[in-house]
């Protein structure tokens, strides 16, 4: 783990990036991502079933789409949109946001600090769960993974990298709070800062391997710091 504590992280850092799935939101709570991967294997073996049958072999439903460009131009496409559907599906029923996650965007806005979402799943069904909880507020900008191009998603730095620039801010002097070792090494990339959110057992020794600045193990934690 980075030697830093949350307070000096969140006090250099003038723009607050919000992974989604994780620290704001459930997506598949209330529809199980293996019930997601199995549509799309099935979807992905229309175009290549050899492709399909080692999609099948996975839960999770960004694996399949990271496969899906092996299988030609059409399949990426006909995966992302199938994805980005079930994603919007997902998060209306995916019940409230994380606890303390409000608190947290709330938390940012007040300090006076830029908000942005950055994630994996699509813009589209980011905004739509901000909209269904009225949160659309407290975001400054949504930046979704980049359409049919699945290699841009985080570890690479590209989400992090266009939200810094729509929120006018050097990515150094933005901080990332996501949940996974990829959304450390996405920051790490930008020369950003990261705040590991530790949300299951031993989650927090991987990501402060990866080299998370400081790990945390609730949201309000977080929102507890912008309040600092």
């Amino acid at each position: 783990m980075g030697s830093s504590t949350l307070a000096e992280v969140l006090g250099a850092t003038r723009a607050v990036l919000f992974d989604f799935d994780g620290p704001i939101c459930d997506v598949f709570a209330g529809s199980p991502a293996p019930d997601v991967a199995r549509h799309l294997a099935e979807t992905l073996a229309e175009f290549d079933a050899a492709l399909g049958s080692k999609a099948h072999g996975t839960d999770d439903p960004m694996e399949i789409l990271r496969l899906a460009p092996q299988g030609g131009e059409s399949a990426l496409r006909a995966i992302e949109d199938e994805l980005t559907k079930a994603e919007v599906t997902a998060v209306r029923l995916a019940g409230p946001p994380i606890a303390g996650a409000v608190a947290a965007l709330e938390g940012a806005r007040a300090s006076g600090r830029k908000v942005a979402i950055v994630s994996n799943n699509s813009a589209d069904c980011v905004r739509a769960f901000l909209l269904l909880h009225g949160l659309s507020q407290l975001v400054d900008t949504v930046v979704g993974r980049a359409p049919y191009q699945p290699d841009a998603m985080k570890p690479d730095p590209h989400s992090l990298l266009v939200a810094a620039s729509e929120l006018d801010t050097p990515p150094y002097d933005c901080t990332l709070i996501g949940d996974s070792v990829t959304d450390v090494e996405a920051a790490k990339a930008t020369g950003g800062r990261s705040v590991g959110f530790a949300n299951k057992p031993g989650k927090g020794r991987a990501l402060a391997d990866a080299g998370a600045d400081t790990v945390v193990t609730t949201m309000g934690d977080v929102a507890e710091g912008l309040r600092l």
